[in-house]
């Protein structure tokens, strides 16, 4: 893990120096040259790049991670915390919605190879991959949102219910709060934000999943440890869940840890789209306003959980072959 976030911050670090002036961010029209001249001198912009780098990866270190303009310039660290939950939210249900369904459609296809069922669900899949998330986001907002009326253009939650109750915002976690408050009204409201945002990004998700969900129960059905069960006499449904599935699920682990990590990315448009205050409008926003700081903090964040998630992968794959083995 350690290599890996080293790597990443090396690569982040020049890419932000090869495509331009780290410090515009920080320098208005009013600036004389002499306080130009200062944030330079501060941001070490003088010194050769190694040095640089140095003190720059020597400021993650202690938790100095710059200040993020397009975050009211408040420290990266603090954008990073306050952006960092509702990201988490939209991700977290996203990847539940892409869990289930893609492996109940995959499992129900296997099944029931090359009927219409099957068909229609292959079709889906592959509309899945080929549409883009902003098409999708687009589409959606206008149907459901501003056409019909059903669902909010963006947000998190009403801003009646964060004046009425202020603990409603106390971790950030919109729908943990409004549950530990026991104002199930607000849960609702939350929760109704949520919907689309979190359909838009689970989408591309869920296609993937039911496809790799697909194949491998294809490949598992045809084992021999299958074909003795049936001619044990088990009924079907229990063949499928407990000898097939659970094999099948060990190849879609993998896709579904590294979905993860893609949907926090994938975040940037679908959040950009719904309004939703998270870490992909802010590095939106910060990408825009060339404010290297927020960007590459963004970018660091995102691989640590990229890792961290990988990691998880790892241990699950223990848990559901009982040959791999932990050492």
């Amino acid at each position: 893990m350690i290599p890996v976030l080293i790597g990443v911050s090396i690569f982040v670090f020049m890419l932000t120096r090869i495509s331009g002036n780290p410090a515009a961010a920080y320098i208005t029209e009013k600036m004389t040259p002499a306080q130009i001249a200062i944030i330079k001198e501060n941001m070490h912009l003088n010194d050769p790049l190694w040095v640089q780098f140095y003190y720059w990866f020597d400021g993650i270190l202690h938790g100095n991670w710059g200040i993020s303009k397009a975050a009211a310039n408040i420290p990266v660290t603090e954008a990073i915390a306050t952006f960092f939950p509702a990201t988490f939210e939209l991700t977290l249900v996203s990847i539940i919605l892409a869990v289930f369904i893609g492996i109940a459609l995959g499992t129900v296809s296997a099944v029931h190879r090359n009927t219409p069922i099957d068909h229609a669900t292959r079709i889906l899949a592959l509309a899945g991959v080929c549409l883009p998330v902003f098409i999708l986001g687009i589409a959606l907002k206008y149907a459901f949102s501003f056409q019909l009326g059903l669902f909010p253009l963006g947000g998190r939650i009403d801003d009646y219910y964060l004046i009425q109750d202020p603990f409603l915002s106390y971790t950030g976690f919109l729908l943990l709060d409004t549950l530990l408050s026991l104002n199930f009204e607000a849960f609702l409201d939350a929760l109704w934000h949520l919907c689309l945002p979190a359909i838009t990004l689970a989408f591309g998700t869920i296609a993937i999943v039911t496809r790799i969900m697909r194949g491998s129960m294809l490949e598992v059905l045809s084992q021999d440890y299958v074909k003795t069960a049936r001619s044990k006499g088990l009924p079907e449904k229990a063949v499928i869940r407990k000898h097939a599935r659970r094999n099948a699920l060990i190849p879609t682990t993998t896709v579904v840890g590294l979905a993860f990590g893609g949907l926090l990315t994938g975040a940037v448009l679908t959040e950009t789209i719904w309004q939703w205050p998270g870490l992909g409008n802010w590095a939106a926003s910060a990408t825009l306003s060339n404010d290297w700081a927020s960007v590459m903090g963004f970018t660091l964040i995102t691989a640590f959980i990229y890792v961290i998630v990988n990691l998880i992968v790892d241990v699950m794959y223990a848990y559901l072959d009982p040959r791999v083995k932990l050492e």
